[in-house]
């Protein structure tokens, strides 16, 4: 899958569930409740040991969307390609991590929240990119200001968005998606509440499908 493709389905399914997982068991379960939900796709963060197996397992569901967050290095994004992560996120810019990734056709999308590191991204051919930590840098009105100069940059708020926020910051014609890290988070995994988790996932979606509306 190429990165146009991909952020095309990115486009299309609006949110992107954010997980931090303790026990590669529970992978394929967590695979099924967000199916069940209605957002086939997840990025698994490098936070924990089990990140590699994590992907490894839920990505042999061919309807399931994988990718690998909080990659730091060079070796995790081949770890995370291995093991069939089909794009990179990062928390923040690093030249080496993108620079690869561009150089191997890999889709990635590093974090940024100011000006400077947008057109760091833009210098590298990356227009689509993740504001992150959203809320705690200002959230939408930050974003709104800070993206201004910068009509063809698409970006992925992650951080801080939720529920009640989810619909303002997916109106804003400059989101491409959110990362949802509310929506399974370590401590409903850890007890197994995947029927809790698909609800969640279900009630993204109709937030999402309500400002798709309105957009």
């Amino acid at each position: 899958m190429d990165k146009i493709e991909l952020f095309r389905k990115f486009e299309q399914l609006k949110v992107i569930p954010v997980v931090k997982i303790d026990d590669a068991n529970d992978a394929l379960p967590l695979a099924e409740a967000f199916v069940q939900g209605g957002l086939p796709c997840a990025e698994i963060t490098f936070r924990t040991a089990a990140a590699a197996d994590a992907i490894k397992k839920m990505a042999s569901r061919s309807d399931m969307l994988v990718g690998a967050g909080t990659v730091l290095s060079v070796d995790t994004v081949k770890q995370a390609i291995d093991c069939g992560a089909k794009f990179i996120v990062a928390p923040g810019f690093n030249p080496k991590v993108v620079e690869y990734c561009v150089a191997n056709g890999i889709p990635v999308t590093p974090g940024v929240a100011t000006p400077t590191e947008i057109e760091m991204g833009l210098d590298m051919g990356i227009d689509v990119l993740k504001f992150f930590p959203a809320e705690a840098m200002g959230g939408l009105k930050t974003l709104t200001a800070i993206s201004a100069p910068y009509g063809k940059v698409r970006f992925v708020p992650t951080g801080g968005v939720d529920e009640k926020n989810l619909a303002a910051y997916l109106a804003f014609a400059k989101t491409l998606c959110c990362g949802g890290t509310w929506i399974a988070k370590a401590d409903l995994i850890n007890a197994k509440a995947f029927d809790q988790i698909a609800d969640i996932t279900k009630r993204a979606v109709e937030i999402a499908k309500m400002a798709g509306a309105k957009k």
